[in-house]
């Protein structure tokens, strides 16, 4: 069995989005916990949490993967950028309490201008204080890979470890494998995705890749710009994405397409997914 949906929107509600997923042949989802440049999350009230969760249930969806917004950058130059970045983490975190099994998906942030090594304690720290904040020790947090566009953390495997072993609850950091980032960030998932595993095991360690976020490219290997294409229409195609989806070392996993596309184009991409994998079997 394979876990693939893509971003869905949360303004019907959260059980409104099982159904969505449904309708587009799905079987997990992402979602924004708040407008994705920002602004107030909208309220989960118990009784709704407690519905998603039997839909979920009721119809064997693998686990969902909640995004940050897109503005929560957590190593920022700027003050109130960096304490408006805490205080979404820590509101997201607490509520993700009520969504057991649910991953929190985060872009690790912009250093702009002070440095990697100087952005990375910084990340950590606030992870760190959110989680004993929020009072959320179970949800598991992923870093997301970056491309390296601009001044970007996480744009290889061994920034992301530094985050993590800068974590005093190291349990329960993860990291979330974009195929467009990772390509774009100089990784070669074309023509060794063996060698790229590899690495990221020797690294990091595969027991803490959560999530793909499964995504063809407009660039070139080692462009660092981040351009998502449709499914086989980009750089990466059709049989390396099909090599990502049936690596005996991905399987398990929810698999998020974020590709420009409207619902008719996801629902195609989801049966496509399916169809490679199956096909595998």
């Amino acid at each position: 069995m394979i876990y693939i949906g893509n971003h869905l929107s949360i303004s019907n509600g959260y059980a409104a989005m099982v159904e969505d997923a449904l309708d587009l042949g799905g079987n997990t989802f992402a979602f924004f916990t708040r407008n994705p440049r920002g602004g107030k999350s909208r309220p989960l009230p118990q009784e709704e949490a407690d519905e998603l969760c039997r839909l979920l249930e009721e119809n064997s969806f693998g686990p969902l993967v909640a995004h940050a917004a897109y503005t929560m950058n957590l190593c920022a130059a700027k003050d109130t950028t960096r304490q408006n970045g805490y205080e979404m983490l820590c509101q997201d975190l607490e509520r993700m309490k009520i969504i057991p099994g649910a991953f929190y998906n985060f872009h690790p942030g912009s250093h702009v201008g002070q440095g990697a090594d100087a952005a990375i304690p910084v990340i950590a720290d606030a992870l760190n204080k959110a989680i004993e904040e929020s009072g959320n020790h179970d949800t598991i947090i992923l870093l997301e890979t970056m491309a390296g566009k601009g001044s970007e953390v996480g744009r290889n495997f061994e920034e992301l470890k530094a985050i993590i072993d800068h974590v005093e609850d190291a349990g329960r950091i993860g990291v979330c494998f974009d195929t467009c980032h990772i390509w774009d960030g100089g990784y070669d998932i074309v023509d060794d995705l063996g060698g790229v595993l590899k690495r990221f095991d020797e690294v990091i360690g595969l027991d803490r890749l959560y999530a793909v976020h499964l995504n063809d490219s407009k660039n070139s290997c080692d462009s660092h710009k981040d351009r998502h294409e449709k499914l086989g229409e980009g750089m990466i195609g059709a049989d390396a994405l099909k090599r990502v989806v049936t690596h005996p070392k991905l399987q398990g996993r929810p698999f998020i397409l974020e590709t420009p596309n409207d619902d008719d184009g996801y629902r195609k991409e989801i049966k496509m997914v399916r169809e490679w994998a199956l096909g595998s079997l």
